[in-house]
């Protein structure tokens, strides 16, 4: 509470020091009431038409011409600042019965309010920050716990989309896991300053596992994501039931793309039996670097200049793996099994461990090929997935550690709708 009451007077003292130009106090302060006054003034007479349409025109009969029994008063924070004493209009009775539009029960802050806080949430604002930003739009402070309240207004939305039918199988999947730090409640307690219990928590590394369809046209998009403890076989198992609950069609699936992680080959076995894995080629390239061992290495470059041993390893590291990656740029497999020919021809002699790396079950890194040609470049990697998580690490770096698994995928949420929005990817499932 200490220090809620503090970010005041610290915003004062960041603004009063920075470059922006104030207006007049006594003017912004003038400007502000008026529009606040013109605010309440819209509110309250919405409220009133709310409350006289429902005594009118209710099919309850605890409603219908039921008598008007005075207002309460609730503060609200709108756009424009925080309104003190909002009328609210009531009811003798049947005031829980009565559907609240305009105002929710209990709701303290207005929509376009929330809105907003959930966008700059999802843009990498902790919830520091917003409390901060809250005071120099709205000249309010909301508390660490309305602030997280306001965040998981998403939730209703993000269950909703949990369990909607899937109506269009993608044949091709990419899925991978973005690893996160949520708390969780250990059996230990402390008393706080209030003298109240409480439960220790304790940070613990969890794991978003996410699968993005892709359909013949080049469409793509999330269809599903949960927490798990790891990325093994009966992690990735529990997903694909979950989806076939949803209305995935197992036999329609053709391809999954994945990076290689350990039980994702027995899961597909194991519940999408029609379906072949493709091993990601941008993941298969970087795993032999690890092996190189750098022997016979030049001392001049093609122009006969000088060159120290790390330009040296340098250069031989991405000369291999630019000749690696063209392997996969080929148009057809047979042509991409000849570079692969070429490619072992030249490097075997000087690195024999990476190539082995590298060579070691690659015939799942061409299993694109069955695919349409124009889809190649979207299947043959994970990176439609990775350049998603880059997103989600990014605001998941800001925040630190989740207090709950809720909050953690409500933000996911929130990015990936933002995401398909900036892209304009309609809900393709």
């Amino acid at each position: 509470m200490t220090r809620v009451a503090e970010i005041p007077n610290q915003v004062k003292r960041i603004w009063r020091h920075s470059f922006q130009s104030e207006l007049d106090s006594a003017l912004e302060q003038q400007m502000r009431a008026q529009a606040l006054a013109g605010v309440q003034t819209v509110l309250e007479s919405a409220l009133n038409a709310e409350v006289e349409a429902d005594r009118h025109t209710a099919t309850d009969p605890a409603l219908r011409g039921a008598y008007r029994s005075g207002y309460f008063t609730r503060q609200v924070l709108t756009s424009f600042g925080a309104i003190p004493t909002v009328h609210v209009p009531k009811l003798r009775t049947g005031n829980r019965l009565r559907p609240w539009r305009i105002l929710q029960r209990y709701q303290q802050t207005m929509p376009a309010v929330l809105d907003k806080l959930c966008y700059l949430y999802t843009m990498g604002l902790s919830l520091r920050d917003l409390e901060e930003g809250l005071y120099v739009l709205f000249g309010h402070v909301l508390s660490r716990g309305a602030i997280n309240r306001v965040t998981l207004a998403a939730q209703s939305p993000m269950d909703a989309w949990h369990t909607q039918r899937l109506t269009d199988t993608p044949p091709v999947v990419i899925i991978d896991g973005v690893w996160v730090s949520i708390q969780y409640p250990t059996t230990e307690t402390w008393i706080d300053r209030s003298g109240h219990e409480r439960h220790r928590v304790h940070a613990q590394e969890r794991v978003i596992l996410a699968v993005l369809g892709i359909w013949p046209d080049g469409r793509h998009q999330l269809i599903h994501y949960s927490i798990a403890t790891a990325e093994d076989a009966a992690s990735w198992q529990a997903v694909w039931r979950t989806l076939c609950a949803r209305g995935l069609d197992a036999a329609q699936v053709q391809v999954v793309v994945s990076d290689g992680a350990k039980g994702v080959l027995a899961a597909v076995q194991q519940e999408l039996p029609q379906a072949r894995l493709q091993r990601c080629t941008v993941h298969k390239v970087r795993g032999f670097a690890q092996y190189l061992r750098y022997t016979d290495l030049p001392t001049v470059d093609a122009d006969a200049n000088p060159l120290s041993r790390e330009a040296a390893r340098h250069h031989r590291q991405q000369a291999m793996k630019t000749a690696a990656l063209a392997i996969f740029d080929a148009p057809t497999r047979i042509e991409a099994e000849g570079r692969l020919q070429t490619f072992i021809a030249t490097w075997q002699p000087l690195e024999p461990a990476a190539v082995r790396n590298f060579t070691f079950g690659i015939k799942r890194c061409f299993t694109f090929y069955q695919l349409d040609a124009a889809l190649h470049r979207l299947v043959r990697s994970t990176n439609l997935l990775e350049r998603f998580f880059r997103e989600v690490r990014a605001k998941t770096d800001e925040i630190g550690a989740f207090p709950n698994d809720e909050s953690c995928l409500v933000l996911f949420h929130l990015i990936m709708l933002r995401e398909h929005a900036k892209h304009d990817r309609l809900d393709s499932a």
